[in-house]
């Protein structure tokens, strides 16, 4: 009778361990879209910047931007775990935050579906909801395989297509190895910019020698350049034929360039939308 607290207390542990719901920093916009559509938001202690969608993300504790994180800052919230891509950084605020005792799941950005796989197992395994992450990919496998089918049905010829990031003074153009190269391969277009990886600046010979039929670019990109109007009175747009109709599609950077779980989405409003 004498141990009978102690083989409580003991039996009491595992079902405490079991009860305890481990507290999350996101970093990257899709990786924290996961976080919500896992139903797991409550769990979310902080996120980075660019975490915007949904809504309700922007109300979270931030961290700051993805790439110039903060041990101090992140440490502050308590977290069990931070998930984050291979974007994020530097590397040594992230050894900081794994000798503190933080689980850090990093995810290779590759620009293909199975990167958004990778995103979903991360949360999942981070927020101690795998069978939940399972569910939720079924669905967006689900989602994905109907994007692709609706762009395998289109007979049209392939667009030659331009990404132009507008966010600043100075746009650039998107090459091999984007974001942005991707999803345009995958909405059924070609992009126009080829024979160089990332992204230069856009100039009135590049513009010429592309010859694009459509522009793709952000809503925040248009935005900051003043409006379509205004995007459309830079000269060197004048030497492409899509200047001529106008054709200029563009649609919330995270949503298109973020490869979370909205990209099924992406991939169809552009595929429709560049035709």
């Amino acid at each position: 009778m004498k141990r009978r607290p102690f083989l409580l207390a003991a039996a009491a542990l595992p079902l405490a361990r079991a009860q305890a719901v481990p507290r999350l920093v996101t970093i990257g916009g899709a990786i924290t879209e996961v976080v919500y559509a896992l139903g797991a938001q409550e769990q979310l202690v902080g996120t980075d910047t660019t975490s915007l969608y949904p809504p309700a993300a922007q109300r979270t504790a931030k961290v700051g931007y993805m790439r110039q994180l903060s041990a101090e800052g992140v440490l502050a919230l308590r977290p069990n775990a931070l998930v984050a891509t291979t974007e994020a950084g530097p590397p040594v605020v992230l050894d900081q935050l794994r000798s503190a005792g933080v689980q850090v799941e990093r995810v290779r950005a590759d620009h293909t579906w199975a990167e958004v796989q990778r995103k979903v197992q991360a949360v999942g395994r981070a927020c101690a909801r795998e069978a939940g992450a399972r569910e939720l990919q079924q669905r967006l496998d689900s989602e994905w395989n109907a994007a692709l089918a609706e762009v395998a049905r289109s007979n049209r010829a392939r667009p030659r297509v331009l990404f132009i990031l507008s966010h600043g003074a100075s746009p650039q153009v998107a090459g091999g190895h984007t974001a942005a190269h991707a999803l345009i391969g995958f909405a059924g277009g070609t992009n126009a910019i080829a024979g160089f990886d990332g992204y230069r600046p856009l100039t009135a010979e590049a513009m010429a020698a592309a010859a694009p039929d459509v522009i793709l670019t952000t809503t925040q990109g248009i935005e900051a350049q003043g409006g379509e109007q205004k995007f459309w009175s830079r000269p060197e747009l004048a030497l492409t034929p899509a200047f001529a109709r106008k054709a200029l599609v563009s649609l919330d950077a995270l949503l298109l360039l973020g490869f979370g779980p909205r990209l099924p989405q992406a991939v169809g409003e552009v595929h429709r939308r560049i035709a």
